[in-house]
């Protein structure tokens, strides 16, 4: 019995700057890293078409006289990609089917996003920053395509992945959990929370350092300090004028339960270093009140 495909990828061209605005949507299936299915259509997005987009793509109002509505080829779509992991590279393609599904009132398949773009960042070092584009990893990797069409965009999205795959060992389950985890490893979670402050924000500088544990992601809590005008650090020092502390721990008043940067903040202090000590609510209504 044939099994069904591991991964099918989804790639969409749009007639303007609207998402939902979808003029081509094309489908690629893999499966045993072979490109085993494909599948494309022009759709008439019932909306106008941007030159700026009909340069890009070549697909205008004379092109899609005729082809069906979105709504019309979804059966077609959900038939391939319901329980599917559906890969796309970026996240545009993904919310541009959600909006046009959105817009005609029709739900959305069930299935699990891989964004190839994410696997293809954490796959090679040299491509984390830039270059990640279908476009240049195709020149990277030989790979012949015609960009801005949507069945040849997905078909490049695709072999991509098995490049990725065949690179890492990893398969498409295990790199649905890959891409949620940092692209190096190798760096200590803390430094991901560095931040520099906005010059404009009323706090600006301050230095901030985070302690304890947090009601919300300590990434979200340092960009919010961070546009507020605080310098976000991940250790107490000579610099430091305000600790945040997490509510909980904040409230233990046993010194061996101090974590060690509110330990150091203290002795910090009684050396006459001005450090204010705020729990995360109290921080978090001063973030609020800078912002306004």
């Amino acid at each position: 019995m044939e099994t069904g495909p591991d991964f099918v990828v989804i790639d969409v061209e749009t007639a303007n700057a609207d998402l939902a605005s979808i003029c081509q949507v094309g489908l690629a299936s893999f499966r045993g890293g072979e490109l085993v299915d494909v599948w494309s259509s022009l759709i008439n997005p019932e909306d106008e078409f941007s030159p700026v987009n009909v340069a890009i793509h070549g697909i205008g109002e004379e092109s899609v006289k005729g082809a069906p509505s979105w709504s019309d080829v979804l059966p077609d779509i959900i038939s391939r990609l319901e329980g599917q992991i559906a890969v796309c590279h970026t996240p545009f393609d993904r919310i541009a089917v959600m909006r046009a599904c959105a817009r005609y009132d029709q739900a959305i398949w069930q299935c699990r996003w891989l964004d190839s773009a994410r696997v293809v960042r954490r796959a090679w070092p040299a491509f984390s920053r830039s270059g990640y584009g279908l476009l240049s990893m195709a020149a990277h990797f030989a790979i012949e395509f015609r960009a801005h069409d949507a069945l040849e965009d997905a078909r490049c999205a695709g072999l991509l992945l098995l490049r990725a795959m065949a690179e890492t060992g990893l398969n498409p389950e295990e790199w649905l959990v890959r891409i949620e985890q940092p692209i190096d490893l190798t760096v200590p979670r803390n430094l991901k929370i560095r931040r520099f402050g906005n010059p404009d924000g009323e706090l600006f500088g301050e230095v901030l350092v985070f302690t304890g544990s947090l009601s919300t992601p300590r990434s979200e809590a340092a960009d919010a300090a961070a546009a507020a005008g605080c310098r976000v650090d991940t250790g107490v020092s000579k610099h430091t004028t305000m600790l945040v502390v997490g509510d909980l721990d904040l409230r233990r008043l046993n010194e061996s339960e101090k974590s060690l940067k509110q330990m150091k903040a203290e002795l910090l202090i009684s050396k006459g270093q001005p450090i204010r000590i705020l729990g995360e609510k109290d921080f978090l209504r001063v973030i609020s009140l800078s912002t306004e």
